[in-house]
């Protein structure tokens, strides 16, 4: 009988490691397949999880590791019950002001590399399976101080989505994650890098231990967007009536005081 687990990318830390320790309870799964780059972070998350993780390093912006991915899933037949697509990295400042690798390298990773993995895993899915796209509040606008990173979670938004509404019929739960910051996380240190120019406060930003059970609360009862928190909720249903030739300069002018 084929075993039922939980694939989870950027499990090393911050969102993906909590998906980890709470998919890790989750009587539909018997096992966690944690991919992220940092093989030792990875072997860590069995001294917190509640099931057997495999620690599975991979480097997912390359092309053999996704070829890795295949031809595992290929080798074990699972059933992916929940997939979550956590991998993922954001660099602040003006467009023109990050490095142009960094700008690539975000869709790289926030896009290839989430519909790489998803478009490998759907053959495993089934019935009741739930799919988890992290994507951003930044989805609902373009940003300034964040442009390359706000258009891939705009990307990865539309295409959970489009999921959702084409898994539908097969019982398929997908569903769009937009979390606001996340100040226990690594995100926002290694998007500032110490660089001028940047957001300077972070007002009411969310735990991982609370986006994490939300969304996972969203998700079971198929949402096609989770914002998990009061101030991406506001942000969501804001971007709806605010023209962004509005929102774009409100923006700009909070990412400066």
């Amino acid at each position: 009988m084929s075993q039922a687990i939980a694939l989870i990318t950027g499990a090393s830390s911050g969102l993906g490691q909590e998906y980890v320790r709470q998919l890790s309870r989750d009587p539909k799964v018997q096992e966690i397949w944690a991919i992220a780059r940092r093989k030792d972070r990875l072997e860590a998350l069995s001294t917190l999880a509640a099931c057997p993780v495999r620690a599975i390093p991979l480097d997912l912006t390359r092309q053999e590791s996704l070829d890795t991915l295949r031809d595992l899933l290929a080798q074990e037949q699972p059933v992916v019950t929940r997939l979550v697509c956590a991998a993922g990295f954001g660099k602040m400042g003006n467009i023109a002001a990050v490095d142009p690798g960094d700008n690539l390298a975000m869709i790289d990773l926030n896009c290839w590399a989430a519909v790489g993995v998803t478009g490998l895993c759907l053959p495993y899915l089934t019935r009741g399976s739930r799919v988890l796209e992290i994507c951003s509040t930044a989805a609902f606008q373009p940003m300034p101080g964040l442009g390359v990173y706000a258009a891939t979670k705009a990307f990865l938004h539309s295409y959970a989505k489009t999921l959702h509404h084409e898994l539908l019929p097969k019982g398929i739960h997908v569903t769009a994650v937009c979390p606001y910051w996340v100040k226990d996380t690594e995100f926002i240190p290694l998007a500032q890098e110490g660089k001028a120019g940047q957001f300077h406060h972070f007002p009411l930003a969310s735990r991982s231990k609370s986006v994490v059970a939300l969304s996972l609360a969203a998700s079971a009862v198929n949402l096609w967007v989770a914002t998990p928190g009061i101030v991406c909720t506001l942000h969501r249903v804001a971007a709806k009536f605010i023209p962004h030739c509005l929102m774009v300069p409100l923006m700009e002018l909070f990412r400066r005081l």
